[in-house]
């Protein structure tokens, strides 16, 4: 059967949230999260659609791409068809291809996952690895340590404080309450958490967002941060255990998240509050 590309509609999200959730398991290749999707619609449920790239054979989806820029494209392939010579040439083609309407012109990325036939297509087309990434992985079956700070789940109420947490802990960040709101408002939203630590004088020095794929699934960190005036005192950590408490009420198999390698300090925080690092991943890029 043919393969067909096309961009999301909005009311196409909802079936790509769902798959991309049935997509995530326990021993299979990290790849795009639901999570992934549900950060994204901070900007709102039509650029969210406008980013979304997807695979049809046969009338089903097959595979999916976010374009975190126009020039950086996140992947999930279904899991049975990641050695697929049919659907890797397609994509490779596709992305290689700035008329397809997947990505611009010029220096390029591809993240697929670890493994997948189009990686090994898209370096035999002389794409390069790019910058190393560390996913970080903590399984939920086992009890998790209290987390020993106030943590509040995030309500409409106090929103603006996740928000201001948010860009005390990121330089440049735009998240605003207006985009808490498109984000809380989301269908992957539905199994989200939005959480804030608190001092012993109940500031706010930390904040994240929790992504469950499904009870039984492997659960996702995107973002956590620590506000700038407060680091240094194991409030990462201490947030780290936090999430993993949210995820394991919310039925999630494990925890994980990805950072660059080269982000040290926050790898030795993940360590800290159990998670063990993964082998390295790398998306494909290809200069101008």
């Amino acid at each position: 059967m043919a393969i067909v590309l096309g961009t999301a509609g909005a009311g196409e999200l909802g079936e790509v949230v769902g798959v991309l959730r049935g997509w995530q398991g326990e021993g299979r290749a990290f790849q795009l999260h639901p999570g992934d999707l549900g950060w994204f619609w901070r900007f709102g449920v039509e650029q969210t659609a406008a980013a979304t790239r997807i695979w049809r054979r046969g009338g089903e989806i097959v595979a999916v791409g976010m374009l975190d820029e126009p020039d950086w494209l996140r992947m999930a392939i279904a899991p049975e068809l990641q050695r697929d010579e049919e659907l890797a040439r397609r994509i490779v083609e596709d992305v290689s291809t700035p008329a397809a309407g997947v990505l611009i012109d010029g220096k390029v990325a591809v993240e697929t996952p670890m493994g997948a036939l189009v990686q090994d297509l898209l370096f035999k087309d002389g794409w390069d690895a790019d910058r190393p990434w560390i996913p970080l992985l903590r399984s939920l079956s086992g009890p998790v340590p209290d987390p020993g700070l106030r943590v509040d789940v995030v309500g409409a109420e106090d929103a603006h404080e996740r928000t201001a947490v948010q860009r005390a802990s990121f330089d440049g960040s735009t998240f605003t309450d207006d985009r808490w709101f498109a984000m809380a408002d989301g269908v992957p939203y539905a199994d989200a958490r939005c959480l804030i630590a608190r001092n012993k004088t109940g500031e706010s020095v930390a904040a994240a967002t929790v992504w469950s794929a499904g009870v039984g699934r492997p659960g996702y960190i995107e973002p956590m941060g620590v506000h700038s005036l407060h680091r240094g005192r194991g409030y990462g950590t201490a947030m780290v255990l936090a999430c993993a408490r949210a995820l394991q009420e919310l039925g999630a198999s494990s925890i994980y998240t990805c950072t660059p390698a080269s982000n040290v300090g926050a790898v030795a925080t993940y360590q800290a509050a159990g998670l063990e690092p993964q082998p390295e991943i790398r998306a494909q890029n290809r200069e101008a």
